[in-house]
């Protein structure tokens, strides 16, 4: 008689705040440091995720999502594993602009990015397509579950690969990320096994609803 496995529980956490993200810039490569709040975010997220028997902990090795990991990692006794598939897109030209300022940059830039932003396929000036971050996130998560049949898994990450990879979760078009709003210090679930199966996006509950960005701003 064969016995039932369960599922790769996936903790899919986008990092904490950086002082970048509070003016919605493209910071994909660039290393930012999290802010004080970002800090405070991450603790939260510690103290949340404390309960739970959490396998491993893997995470970009950008440093705004190691300091997310490593307050996790602290409360869990476990170490980080730095992940290269989990970093965020590159922006290329565009990183450190917010999307105000890449349309006003020129006629030129202003027509890529709104072709960019309906198009999976298409890349920012020396960036990176969604279509390929998406690739290469679904690509390891898939060696992950492989590896951590049945465990709990944390996977701190950037909002482009969080999205890119609910939609492939979801079987929704890669277009549809521009309809996810992501928090940062934010939790999405994801129970992985032949087909996923989400069960949570978005949930800031740690800190409170008032700490949610999408209850103080119209800001898309």
């Amino acid at each position: 008689m064969s016995m039932v496995v369960a599922p790769t529980r996936l903790l899919v956490i986008r990092h904490g705040e950086t002082l970048a993200n509070r003016e919605f810039r493209y910071i994909g490569m660039r290393d930012d440091h999290l802010s004080e709040r970002g800090i405070t975010q991450a603790q939260q997220l510690a103290q949340t995720l404390e309960p739970l028997h959490i396998s491993a902990i893997y995470s970009s090795p950008l440093q705004r999502a190691m300091q997310t990991a490593q307050a996790i990692a602290e409360r869990q006794q476990l170490a980080v594993q730095p992940l290269d598939a989990l970093r965020e897109g590159n922006f290329g030209r565009w990183e450190g602009l917010s999307r105000t300022e890449v349309m006003e940059r020129s006629v030129e830039d202003a027509r890529l990015l709104r072709a960019w932003e309906q198009d999976p396929t298409l890349a920012p000036p020396d960036g990176e397509s969604f279509m390929l971050v998406q690739q290469r996130v679904v690509a390891e998560v898939m060696r992950l579950v492989q590896q951590h049949p049945g465990q709990t898994l944390v996977l701190v990450s950037h909002v482009g690969p969080i999205k890119v990879l609910l939609c492939h979760a979801l079987q929704a078009p890669l277009t549809s990320l521009l309809r996810i709003f992501l928090d940062p210090a934010t939790i999405s679930v994801i129970d992985w096994k032949k087909e996923p199966l989400v069960r949570l996006i978005n949930s800031h509950a740690h800190p409170g609803w008032e700490e949610a960005r999408w209850l103080q701003t119209d800001n898309f």
